[in-house]
């Protein structure tokens, strides 16, 4: 089984990302802020990461950071779903090394067959 972490502050996107990705067979860790994202990976290496970027403590950018400066976590797979979608805060993102960078509102089932497509990639 696949592990998905959601990292998010808001309830009803972790709500709903969780209800549709548990109906795809993904085993779900949620995470509030960009502190508890951190913990959460070095506990359970996901596949792949659904990371918010507007978060209190650290931010979604210092998760990406602290991931791809950790060779261990550097090859997780992470999907940017933000409301910042300009495109400096887009090319920031795959700069510091995003697979993909989805702004918000989005479409959950194009963001299925993202997760699917990008995990399937060898």
């Amino acid at each position: 089984m696949k592990k998905l972490l959601i990292v998010d502050d808001e309830p009803n996107i972790v709500m709903s990302l969780e209800y549709i990705f548990k109906k795809e067979n993904f085993e779900i860790f949620i995470a509030r802020d960009g502190a508890e994202a951190i913990e959460i990976v070095e506990n359970t290496i996901p596949d792949i990461i659904l990371l918010d970027i507007m978060m209190p403590n650290v931010d979604g950018y210092q998760v990406l950071n602290h991931l791809k400066s950790n060779d261990a976590l550097a090859k997780i797979k992470v999907i940017i779903l933000s409301a910042k979608n300009k495109t400096s805060d887009i090319e920031l993102g795959l700069k510091l090394g995003a697979n993909k960078y989805i702004p918000k509102p989005f479409s959950t089932k194009k963001l299925v067959i993202e997760v699917n497509e990008l995990l399937n990639k060898k």
